[in-house]
């Protein structure tokens, strides 16, 4: 890969983490006063349909149907994992969860690379490992109890490495496009969550306003990834 591309994909893959941590905190922030999956699903919602305005505005080409349905399965897991991501921010120290969820949703595809695309260089293996480190670091039982929100964390941290390698696999196509169907499946997860588990009494109305330009600012987030992982080297998906 060329360094034009290099500082490329770097660039919106800085964009990315800007975005999601912004829209992480807002969302952790309201779901302590606002239920985790009803935050999610109104996210979802309004991260679909600005996506998809913005692709049909910018008349951006519609990817393969293939490549949508990589992106569908990534916006399944990472709805279910945004959702109880909120969850484990709300009830437990972000100084926990947060570091725990994001070294996961790093490492899982760091080694699914590993398997597709061989060893990385020591630095980046030596990295891996401090990260492992991290995550026993943070972890340990402080009292004789677990950290509380640390279990959702890591479920959340193990969907978010899903979405990352099905969007990955989803391969080229149009960002705007393949961010609303990942949102699209997200909001279908989410929504059923919250209509068959009747998880919808909130009692904090500024967090209607919060989880929907938190939604907007997380799929702006999706958009930025799909960019970096198109203007990087591609994986062929199957």
């Amino acid at each position: 890969m060329s360094s034009t591309s290099q500082l490329l994909s770097a660039s919106y893959a800085f964009g990315a983490f800007c975005t999601w941590g912004v829209s992480d905190f807002m969302g952790g922030y309201t779901a302590r006063r606002f239920q985790a999956f009803f935050l999610a699903a109104l996210g979802h919602f309004s991260g679909t349909v600005l996506m998809a305005a913005l692709a049909i505005a910018t008349h951006e080409p519609m990817p393969p149907v293939s490549h949508l349905q990589w992106a569908c399965a990534g916006g399944a897991a990472g709805g279910i994992s945004l959702a109880l991501f909120y969850r484990a921010l709300s009830q437990g120290n972000m100084g926990i969860a947060a570091p725990v969820a994001a070294i996961l949703s790093a490492g899982i595809p760091t080694v699914f690379g590993m398997v597709h695309e061989g060893l990385p260089g020591p630095k980046a293996i030596a990295g891996f490992a401090l990260a492992l480190l991290g995550i026993w670091l943070v972890s340990r039982p402080e009292d004789g109890s677990r950290p509380r929100g640390l279990g959702l964390a890591i479920v959340a941290g193990l969907g978010f490495a899903l979405f990352y390698i099905f969007m990955r696999k989803a391969g080229g196509g149009g960002a705007l496009w393949m961010a609303a169907a990942a949102r699209s499946a997200s909001l279908l997860v989410t929504g059923t969550t919250v209509l068959f588990g009747r998880k919808f009494a909130p009692t904090y109305p500024l967090g209607f306003v919060l989880g929907l330009i938190a939604g907007c600012v997380d799929v702006i987030g999706t958009a930025f990834f799909v960019r970096a992982a198109l203007a990087s080297v591609p994986l062929i998906a199957s």
